[in-house]
């Protein structure tokens, strides 16, 4: 063999050499393979974890729920939203289809169709739990007042919230048009004439005038609710029922009774 020949014999095998020993000096991650620390929490841990905490199922016809336990619920999942520590229950397949057959909610809300304020979100629970009755202003009208009637007489619903919020536009447009006197356009205009009422009554009241006029038109539609004959009042009147008005802080997210 030539002198040639030998010498880049020589030469690809010790660039071979050391080709290999760099290789056993890489991690393994390298490879793609994933080094212990490397590893997601989840494979560390193996399998994943079920909540501690189970979250409130709806109620059911073996379920019998109270209006003050209906409350209690409510305000825990709020309790829960404000710490960001969500349950977010009953939104599961098994949910659907639990619920595809019937529902059975425990709470009742007449809210305000405003996009930042969804009961079920606000109250930390999911498909089943609400009745949900949304409006501009939250104001009760005939098709509203027969919904709710529904809830309380067909699916056995313990506790209606009327629940607002502060800065409504609803009641912001209606405190602004009744001082004005200008016409609101449209079907808006029946907004502001359901409004009215509490606008008026608190116009004189100390501190912020929409605040005031907000508060009073959602005590004003609860005790609309609640005297509501002949099944409402019947379910109030037999303790069957009960009927609060709640407000939403949108900086805070803390639902308080009025």
């Amino acid at each position: 063999m030539c002198d040639t020949c030998s010498s880049m014999d020589r030469r690809k095998f010790l660039q071979h050499s050391a080709l290999g020993l760099a290789a056993l000096a890489l991690p393994q991650w390298a490879f793609g393979a994933k080094s212990e620390g490397s590893k997601s929490k989840d494979e560390k841990k193996g399998p994943k974890e079920e909540n501690r905490a189970a979250p409130a199922k709806p109620a059911n016809s073996n379920q019998k729920v109270t209006p003050e336990e209906a409350m209690a619920r409510l305000m825990e999942g709020n309790k829960r939203f404000v710490s960001t520590k969500m349950f977010h229950p009953n939104e599961s397949l098994d949910a659907r289809a639990r619920l595809a057959t019937g529902q059975a909610p425990f709470a009742a809300i007449l809210g305000c169709a405003d996009s930042r304020v969804p009961p079920e979100i606000v109250f930390d629970h999911g498909l089943g739990d609400i009745f949900a009755v949304r409006v501009a202003g939250n104001i009760l009208e005939d098709a509203g007042s027969g919904s709710f009637e529904y809830a309380v007489e067909h699916l056995g619903v313990p506790l209606i919230v009327v629940l607002a919020h502060e800065r409504c536009g609803a009641v912001k447009a209606a405190v602004d048009g009744i001082e004005s006197g200008e016409v609101a356009p449209g079907h808006i205009a029946e907004l502001v004439r359901k409004l009215k009422p509490a606008v008026d009554k608190s116009k004189d009241a100390p501190g912020d005038k929409y605040e005031n006029a907000m508060r009073e038109n959602a005590k004003r539609m609860a005790a609309e609710l609640a005297g509501l004959e002949p099944i409402l009042k019947e379910k109030v009147d037999g303790g069957k029922l009960k009927v609060v008005a709640m407000r939403y802080d949108l900086d805070t997210g803390i639902v308080e009774v009025l």
